[in-house]
């Protein structure tokens, strides 16, 4: 019985430990409420449009969105966003041009385009991108 309640414990242990997000957090909704929350937090915003057939998206999601320093400063300057271009984001890459996959937008509240990406990039150089937008905007990024 006590081996019972011991292995119950571990399990929510580690369940809980999963549960916990270290990378980006993507909110689900639309630019429209991005914006909103961008105005009234002082943040800008930051869309990571993907395609479902992406390799280098996938990597993306995968390797340097999970990463704990970014998912930190984005989390903290951002309010993050993942949209399908093929689905609820075919306006978006139009409006913005896009034909490269991933593609980062980086947008103020007001939703003007602050600065462009695209390509894979690991943790330390997308740390580099988001540092990079955060000074053409005067912003200092919160450590």
């Amino acid at each position: 019985m006590f081996k019972k309640i011991v292995l119950s414990l571990l399990i929510l242990v580690g369940i809980s430990f999963n549960a916990q997000s270290t990378g980006i957090n993507f909110q689900k909704i639309d630019l429209e409420a991005a914006k909103k929350i961008a105005a009234k937090e002082n943040k800008l915003i930051f869309i990571d449009l993907y395609t479902t057939w992406c390799g280098p998206c996938k990597l993306m999601a995968k390797k340097t969105f999970t990463d704990p320093k970014i998912g930190e400063m984005f989390n903290k300057n951002f309010v993050n966003l993942a949209i399908d271009a093929e689905k609820e984001g075919i306006n978006l890459a139009k409006e913005f041009k896009v034909v490269n996959y991933p593609s980062f937008l980086f947008l103020d509240p007001k939703g003007q385009l602050v600065q462009y990406d695209f390509g894979y990039y690991n943790a330390e150089q997308f740390l580099g991108v988001g540092a990079s937008v955060l000074e053409k905007r005067n912003l200092k990024p919160e450590k």
